[in-house]
């Protein structure tokens, strides 16, 4: 396709699939979003989780900031984060991680994504407020977050608990790009530096330059652990983080850091392509081996797929070789034949290796509005500054 038509394709899918099944099946009447949802938009549970809320309030608030700033966008994003700040944060200044539908707690601090979340959440409803108070609540969220990460002990991370002595690159992939849009928001340099503290390690450290993969787990001290379990890849865990640090990258000027993150896209891009099925296998091991510390590994889900789309754009942006569209155009004709439920507008979120629908969790029961529109709106968002320089 050309950009021009991938530009139609994405805008398409956005604005006429994806956000009007949100908005006609999600939004609760108190203000929360339920994203316990079936694929043909039945409320399975009003339960909320934080993850869920928070990653709501970011999308809502980039489609009013970058797409189109029409005021149902910007109302969803105010009504989550009302419904959520309502009850909580919790006495210990963090997030929880489950709510019920009337906003009582079912699980407080298990999670310190949820922080992370949340400062990814309010930053971006600030940029489209510019209400302060938002933006300190941010700074007081990043303040919790930064005295657990720093503590002797890992915090707790639900559903990827981290083991005493152990290193996630989760944790420094997510709250790398979290504290890099607090620090831009806010001029900070305390936020600025521990941005660049996680960058660092995800670019040093998980980032490994002897495979030239992304390890999910480490020792403390920055040392391999032993096979299955510290040799685990996540392919689209990797790609989506590496897009992550292209964005700090660019901030910054540094071309050697954005050199890097392209060849580990690609890297991924190959290890993890299913030549037999097609498709990113949602976990691979370092070594080869056929032994996988990581649930479902054959499985296809979407976010690998919607991570790939905007993270080989993003490469051809910046380097201009064929093989970033070419990769793009693969990923697009599996995504595209594969996750749509076409009549209700919405993507599946799992499929088995062969790519038949799958019913069980991987990862939190939820079917959440965050990796397909938000990489549909950053698609969007490079395909008109591609389009643009070609004409």
């Amino acid at each position: 396709m050309s950009l021009k038509d991938l530009l139609k394709l994405h805008r398409t899918t956005l604005l006429d699939d994806v956000m009007p099944f949100w908005m006609k099946h999600a939004i609760d009447t108190n203000g929360g979003i339920n994203s316990c949802m079936s694929d043909e938009g039945k409320v399975l549970s009003r339960d909320r989780w934080g993850w869920s809320q928070w990653r709501a309030v970011y999308v809502f608030s980039k489609l009013y900031n970058c797409i189109e700033p029409r005021n149902e966008w910007l109302e969803v994003a105010r009504g989550i984060n009302s419904f959520v700040t309502q009850h909580g944060p919790l006495d210990n200044g963090h997030w929880p991680e489950l709510m019920d539908g009337e906003g009582n707690v079912l699980r407080g601090y298990d999670s310190i994504y949820v922080d992370g979340f949340a400062i990814y959440g309010l930053v971006e409803l600030w940029r489209a407020t510019r209400d302060q108070g938002i933006l300190d609540l941010a700074m007081q969220t990043f303040r919790k977050a930064e005295d657990a990460l720093n503590a002797e002990i890992p915090p707790p991370a639900d559903p990827f608990p981290i083991s005493p002595g152990c290193i996630s690159q989760g944790i420094s992939m997510i709250f790398s790009l979290a504290y890099h849009e607090l620090a831009e928001a806010t001029g900070n340099e305390s936020v600025r530096q521990a941005a660049q503290n996680h960058h660092k390690k995800v670019m040093d450290v998980f980032l490994r330059k002897d495979r030239d993969l992304v390890l999910e787990r480490l020792r403390e001290d920055g040392g391999e652990m032993d096979p299955p379990e510290g040799t685990a890849v996540v392919p689209g865990h990797a790609i989506e983080s590496m897009w992550f640090q292209m964005h700090i990258a660019r901030s910054a000027g540094d071309v050697h850091t954005l050199d890097r993150c392209i060849r580990a896209i690609r890297r991924h891009l190959e290890l993890g392509w299913d030549e037999e099925y097609g498709g990113l296998l949602l976990a691979i091991d370092a070594n080869g081996s056929s032994e996988i510390a990581w649930q479902l590994p054959d499985a296809k889900a979407w976010w690998p797929h919607t991570e790939a789309l905007y993270a080989t754009l993003l490469a051809y942006e910046h380097c201009d070789e064929d093989w970033c569209l070419e990769w793009h155009e693969r990923i697009r004709e599996y995504s595209w034949q594969h996750f749509p439920v076409e009549q209700y507008g919405e993507w599946r979120q799992k499929l088995d290796r062969q790519g038949n629908p799958i019913g069980h969790e991987i990862g939190l029961p939820v079917k959440d509005p965050f990796h397909l529109p938000r990489a549909l709106i950053y698609c969007i968002d490079v395909l008109e500054r591609l389009t643009a320089q070609s004409e």
